[in-house]
């Protein structure tokens, strides 16, 4: 396993980029080819699960993982619980004033950095333009 790390500035206070990066039902329309739902808890701590589907069209992957800290508007740990999918992974904002910085954080295979960080930098991109204009 190797650690991704990626980091994208976000016009929008921690705050609402904290409520866009845990509006779970809503990830899908800025993470490239995913759909996350609650399966489990309220979506707002720990114990929470969730379930993500990624892939195109009925062809990809189910990611499941339980929340395990829950510290806002600055940190959501997840411990991915899947067959495919394993390791831990974090969302971290960092207040910047009326900005923020909201860093991905995951461990996945080695081999598949690679192919993995284009389509999370392209995501990261999305999400600084979803949380620039989100409302819930």
């Amino acid at each position: 396993m190797t650690r991704l790390e990626l980091t994208v500035p976000v016009d929008a206070p921690a705050e609402t980029t904290w409520a866009a990066v845990t509006d779970w039902a809503r990830q899908g329309e800025w993470m490239l080819g995913t759909r996350v739902r609650v399966t489990a808890g309220d979506g707002r701590g720990v114990g929470t699960e969730l379930s993500a589907f990624t892939g195109l069209g009925p062809i990809g992957f189910t990611d499941t993982m339980r929340v395990t800290e829950w510290d806002p508007p600055y940190r959501c740990a997840v411990q991915h619980t899947g067959r495919f999918v394993r390791g831990t992974a974090e969302f971290r904002v960092v207040p910047h004033g009326e900005r923020s910085e909201f860093v991905w954080s995951e461990d996945i295979p080695a081999l598949l950095g690679l192919a993995f960080a284009p389509g999370v930098r392209w995501s990261l991109r999305r999400f600084a333009e979803f949380a620039r204009e989100y409302h819930r």
